[in-house]
């Protein structure tokens, strides 16, 4: 199935609508909500990573049955109901399901003077490496939806030919793959109001908690005063990870101008009418040795309901996307 023929239902129009309805109302998977048995990962910085497993750590039959890793978006975690619906995804194909949780979105503020970004690229890597010595020789296959794509794509790019080592194929969903541009889209009219003061409602506090953990580590002030996402970028996640400003960030992290450099199957996904996602900052969608894109018109962020009446559900565009990763096992 090529997701790029997706068409919205006629009573949800608009990429706003097909981006906040499935979120809070569509139905997620096609039968009770993901069990999770969580598991910590220490980590060489003193901190921990919290990973949950949709079937335990280990699953019947674990190191044959594929290995489905997401990783989450903003501020995302195993409960958002993307993940909820990759979880429903994966078990009717038998696989297995982890969600990693970036640092500080499992439910408990991280140690270290550090948190997440949409380049972490090396965290990924580390993540993909854990999960692929616990999982043995059976196949590993990763999403990334928003945020989590564009890193799992960053990953994919700086690995080259290693890539395949770890996993057999990797998909972005809705992702930012041109931060700056996405990062303005978000920050104007409608976008700013809705969904730029509910992901600083969230990011705000737990930055101001880091500051608590450890006095001194960035501005506080400016962080105090941000009131959008390049105010919040240029004064915590910047110099937390090493980047000079806000724009050095998303110059350096934003994985499309790197998309040649991959070297497994790799699909990208994004609606054209994506409110977060400019459809002008996309790359031509010219299919490529390792790169397929799915560019459907409609869809919203990360929503792509279905459904001839209300609530409508969420699960084609994770079938569709796992269909298409299987199509890649080795």
């Amino acid at each position: 199935m090529d997701f790029g023929d997706y068409r919205a239902p006629w009573w949800l129009p608009g990429g706003n609508l097909q981006t906040v309805w499935p979120a809070l109302f569509g139905r997620r998977g096609d039968g009770r909500a993901p069990v999770y048995s969580r598991v910590r990962w220490d980590t060489a910085d003193a901190d921990f990573i919290d990973v949950d497993f949709a079937a335990g750590p280990e699953a019947p039959a674990a190191g044959q049955q594929p290995l489905l890793v997401l990783f989450h978006g903003l501020e995302g975690s195993s409960a958002s109901h993307y993940a909820q619906s990759f979880a429903a995804a994966a078990a009717a194909r038998g696989w297995a399901f982890a969600v990693p949780h970036f640092r500080g979105c499992g439910g408990e503020l991280n140690l270290a003077p550090r948190a997440y970004h949409s380049g972490d690229h090396e965290e990924i890597g580390w993540m993909l490496q854990r999960l692929r010595q616990a999982h043995g020789a059976g196949p590993l296959l990763a999403v990334g939806v928003s945020l989590g794509g564009n890193a799992l794509l960053r990953w994919a790019e700086e690995a080259g030919q290693e890539a395949g080592k770890l996993a057999s194929a990797v998909a972005a969903v809705c992702s930012p793959i041109d931060l700056a541009a996405s990062a303005r889209a978000i920050g104007r009219g409608f976008n700013r109001h809705v969904y730029t003061r509910m992901f600083l409602a969230s990011m705000k506090p737990k930055a101001l908690a880091k500051l608590v953990q450890h006095p001194g580590l960035f501005d506080g002030i400016a962080l105090a005063a941000a009131r959008d996402l390049h105010g919040f970028d240029d004064a915590f996640t910047a110099p937390l990870h090493g980047f000079r400003s806000a724009e050095d960030y998303w110059r350096r992290c934003s994985a499309g101008p790197h998309l040649g450099e991959i070297r497994l199957p790799a699909l990208v996904l994004n609606a054209v009418n994506d409110p977060f996602v400019p459809a002008a900052s996309l790359p031509a969608p010219v299919d490529g040795t390792w790169v397929k894109f799915w560019r459907p018109a409609q869809g919203g962020h990360v929503g792509f309901p279905q459904g001839a009446l209300p609530p409508g559900d969420v699960n084609a565009m994770p079938r569709a996307v796992c269909g298409w990763l299987a199509g890649h096992i080795r």
